[in-house]
């Protein structure tokens, strides 16, 4: 299955797929945030598309389009504009992405990387069939605050999902014990999780020497049977390459 990307001639389009590190996550105490594994997951979960130069912008608090002030040394076509106004500062995606049939781009910012004073703004695209770029906008939280943005910074985040499938849930509620086995699964886990935590500060108890409970990391029941055959520790996902162009009608 292959995800395409044509740049723009002219343009600097740096892709990369998205890495596992984060600088709140690395100054965590023991770097314990990279124990929740589903945050690990989410982090590395597509590509990022990176900023070809660095830049601050300040925006005013008002409305309109000359309210957002980028400073920067470098060339204009390398930077974001202010295209909407409302505070909403958009980069443009200098390529076009072509993704199978029925799978759209989610595209986003870094997932768990906060921006003091900005806010990421979120779409999802048709990318299997549209001859057009898209934007990558953020929303502005504070006025009079510069925000900078460094060369090298992922600026937009994206990953595939099929078109449609979130219209053929069909959401419902039914009682824990409805679910017998699942019920008991979960008391089992909810009853140990309890012993763990109290036994945690007692000096030479077993929950201190195992400092965290990795029974979700390692993917197993709490009975420590497997729980699914396809479990993910962690993602490794290939990086664009330069392919070779297809001669029209093969």
């Amino acid at each position: 299955m292959r995800l395409t990307c044509y740049p723009i001639p002219g343009s600097e389009l740096l892709l990369r797929p998205a890495p596992l590190s984060r600088p709140w996550m690395e100054a965590t105490p023991d770097r314990f945030a990279y124990r929740c594994l589903p945050l690990n997951i989410a982090n590395t979960h597509g590509w990022e598309v990176l900023c070809p130069a660095e830049f601050t912008a300040t925006w005013d608090g008002s409305g309109g389009k000359e309210a957002i002030r980028i400073e920067s040394d470098a060339l204009p076509h390398h930077l974001p504009v202010s295209h909407f106004g409302s505070g909403v500062l958009t980069f443009h995606v200098p390529g076009l992405f072509r993704t199978p049939p029925g799978l759209n781009l989610w595209v986003g910012g870094p997932p768990n990387l906060p921006k003091d004073g900005i806010q990421a703004l979120s779409a999802v695209v048709e990318t299997d069939w549209a001859p057009y770029t898209f934007t990558m906008n953020w929303l502005f939280t504070r006025p009079h605050h510069p925000v900078r943005f460094a060369k090298g910074e992922p600026f937009c985040f994206f990953f595939p999902l099929s078109r449609g499938l979130v219209e053929e849930m069909e959401p419902e509620v039914l009682p824990l014990d409805s679910a017998p086995e699942l019920a008991a699964q979960y008391r089992a886990w909810s009853e140990g999780r309890a012993d763990f935590l109290e036994e945690l500060p007692r000096e030479g108890s077993a929950a201190r020497a195992e400092e965290w409970q990795k029974a979700y990391f390692r993917g197993r029941l709490p009975d420590g049977r497997p729980g699914c055959p396809d479990h993910r520790t962690k993602l490794s996902l290939n990086s664009f390459r330069l392919g070779v162009p297809q001669k029209p009608g093969s």
